[in-house]
Formats: C-alpha cells, structure tokens, sequence
C-alpha cells in the first residue's frame, strides 16, 4: 500500500510538472502567494510508522507488523526569502503497530500465543519546526525539500501505568524526539497552493518503558527501540 502510494504521488506530480513546463501558457496562478510575509495552510495525510530495534545479544528480530494511519494538522509558514521558508506544522497523527517475538524469547517459560504479539496503538500530538527550501517558480509549480526537528506527545503511551506486559500492557516513553526530511511540489491554481509531499521521519530518543522484571522476555534483550515513519502529506494554502 505504501509502495503504491508513493508512485501514484510521484507519476501524478510528474505529469502535471512536465505539462505545465512545456505548456505554451505563461499566465500564472496566485502570482503574489509567495510574496506573503506570514501564510496558513491545514493538511491531510496518511502515515506508516515503524520501530528499529537494537539489541543486547543476537536473537531473532522482533517483527513490526505496520499499519497505514491517519494524519491531521495545521500550517503555518514564515517567509525569509524568494527560497526558504520557516514553517510549524502542529498536527495529529493516529496509527498502530503490531510486535510479534518470536517463541525463543520464552525459552524455559511458560507462554500463550497472546504473550508472543503486542498491539502498539499511538496517538501522537506532533510538533515539528521545519525549513522549506524550494527552487524558483516554473509556470505553476515549484519543487522544494523539506527538513527540521519535531517534538511528539504520544497520548497512548502507558509510560506510567504500573501494570507492565506480565500484565499484557506493552509501555512506550511519552515523549519523543524527531528529526525529519522530505520532498515535495507546489502547484498553484486560482484559489489555493496545493503541496503534496513525501517525508521521513526517525526518532533520537529510546521510546521502550522496561518491565519490572530484569530479565522480562518483552524488554530485556532491547538496548533502543526506535520510531521511523514516513509521511505523506497534502498541504492546502
């Protein structure tokens, strides 16, 4: 799905680029957007959010079943020059991911299949201050990458419910750190600036709450577990 997402994005992206460069109409849209000191927008997307895990010992790999989640949020956009551009885009962000161990994990214990998976649902509050560097406007269109740092409040967390996963509860830290990069195009049209965009995002920090128990199958063989993800949003100004 997330494959097909992406080429869909970039054969229409490609299109629409190569006939408005080689189109014969010069006339263009919106031609003052860009000269706005201050500029709002909103965006829909979709998201894919995955875990890397460092280990302690060799073991097999803790599989990240991923799901495509929702996203929703808010534009606002700083103008510095002609080709960059400051931007806080506060937004919410929904998705779940599956852990499956593998049955070694559990050598000389006793365990259900239930204890071998653990549903990871997040509800992230998301933060990020990004600087937007674009190329010069062609006819109605104007490509531009995208990077910055974001801080994310996870409201599903669990970080601070007592029961831990010998009581089926997987826990993840609160608070996140991000930093995040991508592409995208502008096209402008009559009313509004439409921008979809692809970008990727990695956590700095640790996000894994160990259990109780030192030696807890679930916890104790992860040195770090970490968010990666990819965005990809469709930005309205």
């Amino acid at each position: 799905m997330r494959r097909i997402l992406i080429v869909l994005i970039l054969l229409i992206a490609s299109q629409s680029a190569s006939a408005q460069l080689f189109s014969k109409e010069k006339i263009k849209n919106n031609e003052n957007f860009d000269k706005q000191r201050i500029s709002w927008g909103f965006y829909l997307g979709l998201n894919n959010y995955d875990y890397q895990f460092n280990y302690e010992q060799d073991a097999p790999d803790i599989l990240v079943e991923t799901n495509l989640g929702f996203s929703v949020g808010l534009v606002s956009n700083l103008r510095i020059n002609d080709y960059l551009d400051l931007r806080f885009e506060p937004g919410l962000f929904i998705t779940q991911r599956n852990l499956q161990y593998d049955p070694s994990y559990f050598n000389g214990l006793e365990f259900s299949n239930a204890d071998l998976m653990r549903e990871v649902k997040s509800t992230y509050v998301h933060f990020p201050l990004l600087l937007k560097v674009s190329t010069k406007r062609l006819n109605n269109f104007k490509p531009f990458i995208i990077g910055g740092i974001s801080a994310a409040l996870n409201l599903s967390s669990n970080e601070e419910n007592p029961d831990d996963n010998s009581a089926g509860q997987f826990r993840v830290t609160k608070n996140a750190l991000f930093y995040e990069i991508g592409f995208g195009i502008d096209f402008y049209n009559q009313w509004f600036k439409f921008s979809p965009s692809i970008r990727g995002v990695f956590a700095m920090n640790d996000e894994l709450v160990r259990d109780v128990d030192p030696n807890s199958p679930w916890t104790s063989n992860v040195t770090t577990m970490k968010t990666r993800g990819i965005f990809i949003n469709f930005t309205f100004q």
